[in-house]
Formats: structure tokens, sequence, C-alpha cells
């Protein structure tokens, strides 16, 4: 299904939201969408299996296509003939949002109750996120442990690009950098796909510990490494064949994204491989960091500023990287090589 709602139904669903993740809730929690995603499912099937009451599932189902996530077919005026088709993906886009591990779930513990309802006020200035409610960067190693648990939580669509692709990325590599990379999840991940792989997180100190832990929880004990620093003060440490940027260079103004480019692009080995992992700019990505857009509207030390793919790929170009190239997947990752003649 690929409708195109009015804004005006558009504001209705908005301003239905907590009932429309009920209908989610409800859903997902029956497993009502386990039975719709292969569909096509007739109403009355649906309505012994899970023990509902015919009339009232027909609602529960409008609420769904009203959504845009049901396809429904109704041949003639016995309503439990009316058959229906989850839109593909359905559930596992549900679980994602409303499940017990959901990004949206972690997401809602932070403080943007401060700005609502104030928003006008925020936009002037006038009301901001405290530094106790959010500090960017963070100031405090127990900020930093926070919000480096927080991003682990959001990194499946990274992790499934990189597993998609880990032979073209990884198979002729010895050693990786991941710059930024939080406590050391999606490095875990690829040394999984990786046997050959060492790969060091470069992160700020306070981030030793989860990296650490995340050694001894992922039982990769000799190949996953911690190198502290900090990319605003020195260098980027040299001596690698690959090196990526995963949710790292969106935080900052463009000025700072180009200088880390050029700074990997000056320590990484010739012939290195960068790698950059970002939220690209579309309708969709938008839409799913509106909880970012909104909340960081009280935080001025923070871009979060989702660029369009061309911005990397012409980044890359510039600096002096070739074969740059977009890998396809839930979240595109973008690679790129350093010239073996490169300086």
């Amino acid at each position: 299904m690929n409708v195109t709602l009015s804004p005006r139904a558009l504001m209705s669903l908005l301003a239905n939201g907590p009932k429309a993740i009920d209908v989610l809730e409800t859903a997902l929690g029956t497993g009502l969408l386990d039975a719709l995603e292969p569909g096509p499912a007739r109403l009355g099937d649906l309505a012994d299996r899970f023990g509902v009451r015919p009339l009232r599932l027909y609602k529960f189902l409008d609420c769904l296509e009203s959504l845009g996530f049901v396809e429904r077919t109704e041949p003639d005026d016995d309503i439990t003939s009316a058959r229906y088709r989850a839109v593909p993906g359905l559930r596992d886009a549900v679980a994602a949002v409303v499940g017990p591990d959901a990004v949206e779930r972690d997401r809602d513990r932070y403080p943007w109750r401060v700005l609502h309802g104030r928003l006008a006020e925020s936009l002037r200035g006038e009301v901001s996120m405290s530094d106790d409610d959010f500090a960017w960067p963070p100031q405090t190693d127990e900020q930093t442990a926070e919000f480096e648990r927080s991003m682990a939580v959001g990194l499946g669509p990274v992790i499934e690009t990189a597993h998609r692709h880990a032979d073209r990325l990884w198979s002729d590599r010895k050693r990786l950098l991941d710059v930024g990379g939080g406590d050391g999840t999606l490095a875990a991940h690829v040394l999984d796909d990786a046997p050959g792989l060492y790969a060091d997180v470069y992160n700020l100190p306070a981030v030793e510990p989860l990296v650490a832990a995340t050694r001894r929880r992922r039982g990769h004990p000799d190949r996953l490494g911690f190198v502290g620093g900090d990319f605003f003060a020195e260098p980027l440490p040299s001596g690698y064949d690959a090196m990526a940027f995963v949710r790292v260079l969106h935080d900052w103004p463009n000025d700072v994204a180009r200088r880390l480019v050029e700074q990997a692009y000056a320590a990484l080995e010739p012939g290195g491989l960068l790698v950059i992992g970002e939220e690209f700019r579309t309708p969709d990505r938008l839409a799913m960091q509106f909880f970012w857009s909104y909340f960081l509207i009280g935080v001025d030390s923070c871009v979060s500023r989702l660029r369009e793919v061309d911005f990397y790929t012409g980044l890359l170009a510039e600096v002096g990287f070739e074969r740059v190239a977009v890998l396809p997947g839930a979240w595109e990752l973008i690679c790129a090589y350093k010239p073996y003649g490169g300086n």
C-alpha cells in the first residue's frame, strides 16, 4: 500500500496517536500481526483463532488499515469473508517501536517533557535542556555510559547491513578502528563475521569499561580492544587498514565532519577502507528521527544533522578517497578507499 494521506487525515491520526499505539501493542501482543503478515487472512478465521468477536475485530482492523498497515478486500456483505494482509515487514517494525526492547521505549526515558508545551519559549532560547537533563558532549562518566548504552539500542540496521556485506568489507582487512564506536557492540558483530580481523574502539576513556563488558559478553577476548582518546584534541590513531564512523558525523557541523574525514584519510594505511554509516536523510529516516529532532530543539551544542548520502560521497571524493560506493541495506553504508599512493 502506497497512499499519501491528506494533511487533515494525517492530523487526525496524530491527534489519536496514543490510541494508535494501543492498537499496535495489542496487535503485536496477541499475535495478530504474525497471522496478518503472511496473508491473506480471512476475518472469520482470525476471529475463531483468537477468540474475539468478528464485528469488533473488523473495527480493530479498520484502525490498522487507517494507519496504512493492512490491505483489505471485502467481496460481499458478510464481514467474516473480508480478507486482510499486512504490509511487508509490519511485525518487525511494530516490535521495533513498541516491543519490549524498542528504540522508542529507550528514547522515552530522556527528559523530553522539559520542552513539552513550551516549544515556543524553547525556540526563542528561553527554555533549554540543562546539563543535568542532557549534556552534549556528555560531561560525566555516568552521562557518557548512559548515552553509549542508549546508542547501542539503535544499531540494528547498521549491524544488518554490515553483516550483509561482510565479505566485501572485511575479507582482506586486518585492523579496524571504530571511531566513536560506543560500547563495542558494532565492532563485536563485525568480528563475528570476520575471523581474521582485530578491532579497536576509539572513544573517550570513560567508555573503556563498557567495551570491556562487551568483550567479555561477546567472546572476543583477544580481538576487541580499546583506544582512549578525543578526536577534538588529537589526531586519529594510525596503523589501521580500516576505519568506521557510524552515527558519529551527523552530530557535528559540516566543517567538523570534513575535518574528521580528513583525519581518517591521513591516519589510514595506503589502500585503507573507510566506512560511514548514518541515517542518511530521506522522508522515512527523518520521520524515524522525529524524537531527536524534537528533543534537541532545546540543545544548542548538538547539531544532529541528517544529511543526504550525496554529501558524504562528495566529501569522500573531495578529500581524496576513491572507489566510493553505497552499499544497500536497512541503513546504507558508504565505503571508500585511500589510494595506495595517498599520503
